[in-house]
């Protein structure tokens, strides 16, 4: 099959591997119908470590169609269209039962998911299956449950974001406009985001945001504050992961708010003492993407919601280091890829 391969910094090859095999009798082995590159994806894209082991597949984010499982699997079957969370899980052991899947004792990650062919263990626990036959026009919608829509959903919740909350969502990548979505998904009444990229206000505003606020640092706190009444928000949603993110988003909240953190921390200090005077909380992390798509898969079909606006650039999987580029240089906000 053809793999994307990660070879050095800047360095994606489209090059031809060994089909992925049943492994386990709990495994199924999936067709790829689309899938994308992920803001995460770019930090081992630039990173001078990369390829020190040697060329690596690389991706986490498909959906697809099932091509063969295991002698155990009962929950999906061959031609089943379905959604693969961007971590695996046996959806049984304690900490998947408690809903944090992406802690599973068993899980892990994929080999390699922008590509033609992946191999999921624990099928059962991990697929979900999309009644069809699937609508040419709803796969991207469904592709970013597999990852970019659960988890600024994450970020809202975490954040505590319910009804009637004041909201800034801090990062204009893909992530944090899911988490505008999230918000205003979960009743939020004013959503503020942080953008100051034309494209990605629109995609915001299309998606709820209130209001944009191009500042940044105190002020952009100082806009933020004037919106809501001089106090800050009642949630912030981190979708960075930088010292300069965070930084922002504890200047952005009010005494007693909760900042939702779903940016792979890099550098990030967090000041205890301010945290602690303010009754500032913090919560987050990596989302049990698993965990939500009972809930958030209906909306997607029925049409409540339509994350796939995150998507402004498709390509054939044979211009994935075209992908990679035009993320890297910000000329694409996420791009979908089709084998």
């Amino acid at each position: 099959m053809r793999a994307t391969m990660i070879h050095g910094p800047g360095d994606i090859r489209l090059e031809t591997v060994p089909d992925p095999q049943l492994t386990d009798d709990t495994d199924a082995i999936v067709r790829v119908v689309a899938a994308c590159v992920c803001g995460s994806d770019l930090w081992p894209y630039r990173d001078a470590t990369t390829g020190a082991n040697g060329p690596q597949q690389i991706g986490h984010e498909f959906v697809g169609v099932v091509e063969q499982v295991g002698s155990s699997v009962e929950g999906v079957a061959v031609g089943d269209f379905v959604i693969a969370p961007f971590l695996y899980s046996d959806n049984t052991c304690t900490l998947c039962a408690k809903g944090v899947q992406s802690s599973c004792v068993n899980g892990g990650g994929y080999t390699g998911c922008q590509c033609e062919l992946v191999r999921v263990p624990f099928a059962d626990g991990t697929l979900v299956t999309v009644p069809g036959p699937v609508d040419e026009a709803l796969v991207p919608h469904l592709l970013t449950l597999s990852d970019v829509f659960p988890t600024g959903h994450h970020a809202a919740v975490s954040a505590r974001v319910g009804e009637g909350s004041t909201v800034v969502v801090v990062g204009d990548g893909a992530v944090g406009l899911s988490g505008v979505l999230a918000a205003k998904r979960l009743g939020a009444s004013t959503v503020i985001a942080m953008s100051r990229h034309a494209a990605r206000q629109e995609i915001a505003r299309s998606f709820g945001a209130d209001h944009v606020v191009e500042e940044r640092g105190r002020d952009g706190a100082r806009a933020v504050k004037e919106i809501l009444g001089g106090i800050g928000a009642d949630s912030v949603l981190e979708c960075v992961g930088t010292k300069e993110a965070m930084k922002q988003a504890f200047q952005s909240l009010r005494p007693g708010g909760t900042v939702g953190y779903v940016g792979i921390p890099h550098g990030v200090e967090l000041n205890m003492p301010v945290m602690f005077a303010t009754n500032s909380g913090l919560a987050g992390g990596v989302a049990p993407v698993r965990s939500y798509l009972s809930e958030l898969l209906p909306d997607v079909l029925d049409g409540s919601v339509r994350p796939g606006r995150v998507f402004d650039a498709h390509l054939a999987l044979d211009d994935v280091a075209e992908a990679y580029r035009a993320m890297d240089e910000r000329r694409a906000t996420k791009v979908l890829l089709r084998p």
